[in-house]
């Protein structure tokens, strides 16, 4: 009886967390981001920083603006102008029914339009890879650089491929209701983590501040119930492939040598294949080589979008 008592408490305290949890991060989402009619439907998207060159900011999957937010934080800091904009599915962005990542670039255009900025240097991380490269190339002069952050770029024919394509299966099915994602990454940080694309070795040697970024990170995909239609798309949206050789942005590529979710071979294609590329390939780090290393990822970053901005 005792021992069902504590039980029945247990699961009390846990319910009483979630709740508390979710509304947190529905009040977190609501009311910050600007919405702008679309032919695509409703585009969400939020602007920050007062001075610099613009910046789109391109985020994976399970994001959305206030992901993009995250990049700004890490990956830029001070002295750019960015725009944020939650991708097909994320947040309040609806997914049209002709949704590509070939539309997703064109509903970048209309957005830029609509804010009256004619370029930007473009970063994109993860699953933003493919809208973000498509961009580049159907936008060239729009595009004054572009940075890609352990993107997704081709199919990759390495053993390992299955193993990328089942994790990114099982983040969809995690991102479809908001407990179990809460759950998981409440409960079992570091499986989630893995889960990621970081194997062991690198949650072992998260330091204490990494270990913030990477709870950062995760809370900014929460509610995940939010982001699921924009998941599902990102798992079955073609990736560009052998079409980003007509880029003509000068790229930087940054990835991490053991991403077990984004393989490394996606740099090693994009550097092969885009005319201007440039690699900075990490040994460790996994997927999250952006939080491993971010002083020198922010660094090399700040450099290649101050490097390649063209004055007004």
């Amino acid at each position: 009886m005792l021992g069902g008592a504590l039980l029945l408490g247990g699961a009390l305290v846990v319910a009483m967390a979630y709740r508390a949890t979710l509304q947190a991060d529905r009040a977190r989402v609501e009311d910050r981001a600007s919405i702008l009619s679309s032919p695509w439907g409703d585009l969400e998207y939020l602007v920050g920083g007062a001075e610099g060159p613009w910046v789109l900011l391109v985020h994976g999957a399970g994001g959305g603006y206030d992901l993009g937010e995250l990049m700004a934080e890490i990956l830029l800091g001070d002295g750019f102008r960015w725009v944020a904009p939650s991708r097909f599915g994320y947040l309040g962005s609806v997914v049209p029914a002709e949704a590509t990542p070939d539309t997703q670039a064109e509903a970048y255009a209309w957005l830029l339009d609509g804010l009256g900025v004619d370029e930007v240097a473009v970063v994109a991380l993860s699953a933003g890879g493919a809208s973000g490269l498509l961009f580049a190339l159907r936008y060239p002069e729009r595009v004054t650089s572009l940075t890609l952050v352990s993107a997704g770029v081709t199919r990759v024919g390495d053993p390992e491929q299955a193993d990328a394509d089942w994790k990114g299966r099982m983040l969809v099915r995690l991102f479809s209701h908001d407990f179990p994602y809460w759950a998981v990454t409440t409960l079992f940080e570091g499986r989630f983590i893995e889960l990621m694309g970081a194997d062991r070795n690198v949650v072992r040697r998260l330091t204490t501040d990494e270990g913030r970024w990477v709870r950062r990170l995760m809370e900014s995909m929460r509610p995940a119930s939010m982001r699921s239609q924009g998941a599902r798309f990102d798992n079955l949206a073609p990736l560009p492939g052998d079409r980003i050789a007509g880029i003509e942005a000068p790229t930087l590529v940054i990835h991490g040598e053991d991403d077990r979710l984004q393989l490394f071979e996606n740099a090693r294609f994009a550097e092969a294949t885009i005319s201007d590329a440039q690699l900075l390939r990490f040994e460790t780090g996994g997927h999250l080589v952006a939080i491993t290393e971010q002083p020198l990822v922010r660094d090399a970053v700040r450099r290649h979008i101050s490097n390649h901005a063209r004055d007004p």
